[in-house]
């Protein structure tokens, strides 16, 4: 069986990938999961707050900045730069020992990092860049239109100061989904991811303080993304990446009927171990052979709602198989 696909304009050799994460910023466990079977990695998000964070705990500013003047921003830039340049050799070594696609992942909060950045990784040699833009309302004093008007900036900055392929990775807090991913893939970047996994907030009700809940998911978190690949595959000019909940074969299967190029698997790895990638291709080959199909081309998207179809037709059609019992 033939699993080979493209993914951001990339040869991939299998559609799963595994997604940023913690076990991306290890060159030897990326080597692993190359051997189990990965298609490409997404490297460990580079936060622009941890560059400025490298900065504070290693200038050892102790009077006020203005003091230092010009000194103190030649200073933080060596500070950022060096701590960059950590994260660029890993680049590096990795597409010197892997031949999978490496794929970079940025986050950032001002403009100017956005484009500084993505050149870096550019020019450290990854293979395509994924702009983690976990932009959420969280302010009142924010709107639809500023979230919007945000990502247009930076899609076009990016369109304007790389040539590798970009992805955005985004999250579901968008009042007009459909519309927007559409619009987003007409602005020329070569893929979404769906979606980010935002961090979960709990309460200790003993400490009466804040805390994070777990931000692994689970394999019943997959329906979401599910549906939205479903619904968008067919409509969008630009690749489509399928996260959260992905735990086996069976999984990727229904993305990839579902329509999307790739499949981003995490939380299985953390969970269940590398070799999980190993039984997913497995798993992915057997029912292709099971079903007569040779490549992927052949089944990918059979299950994505037809693009001159109307999607809320569709989607109150399962509502109604469901709630009344129609078949």
């Amino acid at each position: 069986m033939n699993t080979k696909t493209k993914y951001l304009g990339l040869e991939l050799k299998s559609p799963v990938i595994v997604g940023s994460c913690g076990l991306t910023a290890d060159v030897d466990k990326m080597a692993e999961m190359e051997a189990a079977g990965a298609g490409a990695v997404v490297l460990k998000s580079v936060f622009e707050e941890q560059i400025i964070h490298d900065i504070k705990r290693n200038t050892h500013v102790v009077a006020p900045i203005d003091n230092y003047g010009d000194s103190y921003e030649y200073i933080a830039q060596h500070v950022a730069d060096d701590s960059l340049n950590r994260h660029f050799q890993m680049i590096r070594e990795a597409k010197r020992r892997l031949t999978i696609p490496v794929i970079g992942s940025i986050n950032c909060f001002s403009y100017e990092n956005w484009i500084t950045y993505a050149k870096k990784f550019q020019d450290a040699g990854c293979d395509a860049l994924e702009l983690n833009m976990a932009i959420l309302p969280y302010e009142t004093s924010l709107s639809s239109d500023d979230v919007e008007r945000t990502f247009t900036q930076i899609i076009n900055a990016m369109k304007n100061s790389i040539s590798i392929p970009v992805s955005i990775k985004v999250g579901t807090y968008f009042t007009d989904m459909a519309k927007q991913m559409q619009q987003f893939s007409w602005m020329g970047i070569q893929g979404v991811t769906m979606f980010n996994k935002n961090v979960q907030v709990d309460i200790d009700t003993e400490t009466e303080s804040l805390k994070n809940a777990s931000w692994l998911s689970n394999p019943d978190e997959i329906h979401n993304t599910l549906r939205w690949v479903a619904i968008l595959s067919k409509k969008m000019r630009c690749d489509i990446s399928a996260s959260t909940g992905v735990y086996s074969a069976d999984d990727v299967v229904k993305f990839l009927l579902a329509g999307a190029n790739s499949v981003q698997v995490v939380s299985c790895l953390y969970k269940n171990g590398i070799g999980s990638l190993r039984q997913m291709n497995d798993g992915l080959q057997q029912w292709m052979q099971k079903k007569g199909y040779e490549s992927i081309d052949q089944f990918r998207g059979k299950l994505a709602v037809p693009p001159n179809d109307k999607t809320s037709v569709a989607m109150r059609t399962q509502f109604m198989k469901y709630f009344a019992e129609i078949v």
